[in-house]
This record gives structure tokens, sequence and C-alpha cells, in this order.
């Protein structure tokens, strides 16, 4: 399964979310850990199956299977299949590490960029209202520390 008009194959597109998204340590997530984390979120799979993922050994996956990654690593499911899609999340992804190397460990939290990822896919009043119910959360937090 490769995109005639990037000349990614799945794999490619797999191993760049690994490459990309690292763990609160900075650090690449195991096939083990995703395969569990996915297990957990109720879709079967296995770290021998991410691995050939991974290696191009299986390149037919279910959608469910597809959807587990995707939730996981933070990105729409149509990272896989739409070219334009994918652009545009690894257009983000590389804002957000180019952030990372100018603001230093802001973005080391994984929630941290799992809410970046998800916040790009809302509307510009969607994200509006997050920022706003943020505001107030960090205000709140910071009177508690002041206590």
């Amino acid at each position: 399964m490769v995109s005639e008009a990037t000349g990614r194959s799945l794999a490619d597109k797999i191993n760049h979310l690994f490459a990309t998204i690292k763990d609160a340590d900075g650090q690449e997530y195991s096939n083990d850990y995703v395969a569990n984390a996915i297990s957990q979120s109720g879709i079967g799979i296995s770290m021998s199956y991410v691995w050939q993922l991974r290696k191009g050994k299986k390149d037919n996956p279910t959608v469910r299977h597809l959807t587990g990654l995707a939730n996981f690593f933070g990105v729409p499911t149509a990272y896989f299949f739409d070219d334009s899609v994918m652009g545009q999340v690894d257009g983000r992804l590389e804002k957000m590490a180019a952030e990372h190397a100018s603001f230093g460990d802001a973005l080391e939290n994984g929630d941290v960029k799992l809410m970046a990822m998800r916040a790009g896919e809302l509307s510009e009043e969607r994200r509006k209202q997050v920022m706003d119910l943020l505001d107030v959360v960090y205000k709140l937090e910071q009177a508690e520390h002041r206590e």
C-alpha cells in the first residue's frame, strides 16, 4: 500500500509517527507499549502485528487497527489514506517539533502533544472555546498555588 502521490508506504507513515511522536521522556514508543495501549482501548492488536506493519510485512490492516494507531498517536485515521490529511498532520508535527526546540520542555508531556494535535483539528471557534476553558483552569490552578 504505497501512496502514488507521496511514494510513502503504510510502513513509512507508521514509522514516521513513531519517530515523531515521543513519550514523556522523549523516547520512541515501543511496539509492545503501543499494542498494549491500543488493546486497552478495545481494539485487539499484538506487538508482533505492530512490528509487521512497521516492517511492511503486513500492509492491509483493518480499519479498526488503523483507527487504533491513529487514536494512539492523536492523528485522524485519514492520515493513512488521504495524502492531503497526511501533509497537514506532518506539517503540524514539524511545527510542534520546531516549537519544542524553541521552547524547551514545554511539549515533553505526551498529553500536551495529544491536546495540541487534537486542537489542530478543531474549527477556529472551537479552539477559542478550548483556550477560554484552559485560561479558566490555569487561573484556578495559579490561585491554588498562591494559597
